[in-house]
């Protein structure tokens, strides 16, 4: 075998699938000679021999050529937590339902496998996001996100000011305020009513939720732009999420700055990144359904 190749996998466990699909995927790695880590909570359940079983946290993928994910969005967002220190690629095939950030669906499993052994694949960088919770100038917590970062109630409406590079924008009683990144125009901030943004387009969305004012549409500002989310003083306690998954409660009077992160997650692309545009057309067709019939195309001589 080949020790100095090795891919990570990380594994929806809770689909029997993503189980079958993980020993296909370690059996055609090690016929390949490529060595294969499993992460110790998943190896039980794929029960494969020949798999390196590794502890759980970013040291898992140290010196692993690529992560690959065998699941959903939910699963690839946890991933990225262990691949982004190492800056490693990671490669999702969906299992899941949407799988927006997934680069391959299961019944390609066996051309994924052949591509990251031919090294047939690219890598392309995708923007994040570094959160700090503040009072009174004093750091009480931070985090990052992928996706995004959402300032949310957790029982009456908030009440927050939203501030743009230090200069205070709108007050909003709301039921909360979702930071995103282009990655995440696709997830929650979509369904919150926020603009789909092409993942080359570098920019910051602000998107309200349930608003009561009268200025409170999405907005896509500068990524040098520092975002600010205050919970007024006197109001009701708030919690922020970060891409679904680190929770921070909020205390009234409280600051939320989100800023573009010098740390980005890498995503490995089967098909090249040339032409990403029109790939990412080609996804949110596929992926939402769109209707397209009647599509005609530039005429050709």
């Amino acid at each position: 075998m080949n020790a100095e190749r090795s891919v990570l996998l990380n594994v929806h466990t809770g689909r029997g699938a993503a189980v079958e699909s993980a020993r296909l995927v370690v059996e055609r790695f090690l016929q390949a000679g490529v060595a294969v880590r499993v992460l110790r909570e998943e190896a039980e359940h794929i029960a494969c021999a020949g798999a390196e079983i590794v502890p759980s946290g970013p040291e898992a993928v140290d010196g692993a050529e690529m992560l690959i994910v065998l699941g959903g969005d939910g699963t690839l967002l946890r991933a990225a937590e262990l691949a982004r220190p190492s800056k490693t690629p990671v490669l999702g095939v969906n299992l899941g339902h949407v799988g927006f950030l997934a680069e391959a669906e299961v019944e390609n499993l066996t051309s994924v496998v052949d591509a990251v052994v031919g090294r047939d694949y690219q890598v392309e960088e995708r923007m994040t996001v570094d959160v700090t919770v503040r009072s009174n100038g004093t750091v009480l917590a931070a985090t990052w996100a992928l996706n995004e970062a959402t300032v949310e109630k957790t029982g009456r409406m908030l009440e927050v000011v939203a501030e743009i590079d230090g200069r205070p924008l709108s007050r909003w009683g709301c039921d909360g305020v979702i930071c995103a990144t282009p990655t995440g125009s696709t997830a929650y901030a979509f369904s919150a009513g926020g603009p789909v943004v092409w993942p080359e387009v570098e920019a910051l969305l602000v998107v309200p939720i349930s608003a009561h004012a009268l200025f409170a549409r999405p907005l896509v500002v500068s990524p040098r732009s520092t975002v600010a989310i205050e919970v007024l003083p006197g109001g009701p306690p708030g919690v922020l999420w970060a891409d679904g998954r680190r929770r921070i409660d909020l205390r009234p009077g409280v600051r939320v700055e989100v800023c573009r992160s010098a740390t980005p997650v890498r995503l490995a692309r089967l098909h090249g990144i040339e032409h990403s545009g029109a790939l990412f057309t080609d996804r949110l067709v596929r992926k939402f359904g769109l209707p397209v019939e009647g599509w005609r195309g530039r005429a050709r001589p």
